[in-house]
């Protein structure tokens, strides 16, 4: 697959980025897609959720009333789950959600998401840039040429760029990462693709080695 490549003027400089169609054209796996997105979503959650159970709460430990001649149910404890202020029954206890897939299905995953995005025209290359200083002005300008600036973006770039990371910063709906980040969830969550000359190159040599 052939993609021209923009300046950041939002114009044709002629050139041809051709993208790998063992990375960009295959047969996508929308089951890998589901694993793989679905382990990166749990492995957002702290897990730190916690209710008291009934020897964990604080209260005092006499009988509330006799055993017999009451006329109602037996209590011995202030701290049972029947008591208003007493321990939860069954309640969440700090877990950990993480869980391992392989690498092979993690790859086949990303690689489908990709393709997703060449099948839908949905990747738009630009030239390699810099910024000589963090200025979001500029990064946004940017995205207007490329007619990109209403649309949910990541831009991927070869390797760490703060100037341009830090420009991107402060827009929602826009994220700037590098070759070695992409996830198949940060790709899936965006309706444009954006990739450097570089990075479009990084990305073949990457899920081919």
């Amino acid at each position: 697959m052939e993609l021209s490549v923009f300046n950041l003027k939002g114009e044709d400089t002629g050139r041809k980025v051709v993208l790998a169609d063992d990375v960009f054209g295959i047969q996508p796996n929308d089951h890998a897609i589901y694993l793989d997105v679905k382990q990166y979503l749990a492995n957002q959650r702290q897990g730190t959720a916690k209710s008291k159970e009934r020897n964990e709460v604080s209260g005092s430990t006499r009988k509330l009333k006799k055993q017999k001649g009451t006329g109602g149910a037996r209590a011995g404890s202030i701290k049972s789950p029947v008591f208003r202020g007493g321990g939860r029954v069954f309640g969440p206890q700090p877990r950990d959600y993480h869980f391992k897939l392989n690498k092979k299905l993690k790859r086949l995953a990303r690689i489908s998401a990709l393709t997703y995005k060449a099948q839908k025209n949905q990747i738009v290359v630009v030239e390699d840039f810099n910024f000589d200083m963090p200025k979001t002005k500029d990064f946004v300008a940017m995205q207007k040429n490329l007619k990109v600036a209403d649309k949910k973006s990541l831009v991927v770039l070869a390797e760490q760029n703060n100037n341009v990371y830090l420009s991107a910063r402060n827009l929602q709906r826009t994220s700037v990462v590098n070759v070695s980040d992409i996830n198949t969830y940060g790709i899936l969550n965006c309706n444009c693709l954006v990739l450097t000359e570089k990075s479009a190159a990084e990305i073949g040599k990457m899920f081919n080695a």
